[in-house]
């Protein structure tokens, strides 16, 4: 398995570690045999997993701002930030809620749920999964 060279007090030894298991170590110093059982089982590195908490707070929905049009009385549901829609989990004349989630955006590693601040129906949705907005772009009308 792995081999080390040591020098204790001016004398030279040769250890080989031929086997690893559990809490014992098979091994070889200078030729001869020795079985190492250790006092606590040595842990074997591994990659850290980074695990986040979910978050304390509520959900905040989103703020949506009135549509340009004038013969619309018509909500436009826009981008908070840039980012990629993961998701959409709305389509056309589907009846909303306030708090409904209409759809996933990821954002800087981070999902982001995009909820309803209006009860309403589904005009028009602008945007696919895997499609890349700019903030303020509009992603989803509602009626």
């Amino acid at each position: 398995m792995k081999n080390f060279k040591f020098k204790i007090n001016e004398n030279s030894y040769s250890v080989k570690i031929v086997s690893h298991e559990s809490d014992t170590i098979e091994l070889e110093v200078n030729g001869t045999s020795y079985a190492v059982k250790m006092k606590e089982e040595t842990k074997k590195a591994k990659t850290p997993t980074l695990i986040r908490a979910a978050s304390k707070r509520p959900a905040e929905p989103l703020k949506v701002s009135p549509s340009s049009n004038a013969n619309s009385s018509g909500i436009k549901v826009v981008a908070p930030i840039p980012g990629t829609v993961l998701s959409i989990d709305v389509n056309v004349g589907d009846e909303i809620k306030v708090g409904d989630r209409l759809l996933v955006l990821e954002a800087m590693k981070m999902e982001n749920n995009i909820t309803s601040e209006k009860t309403g129906t589904v005009k028009a949705v602008h945007v696919k999964v895997g499609q890349q907005v700019l903030q303020s772009e509009t992603m989803i009308e509602l009626a």
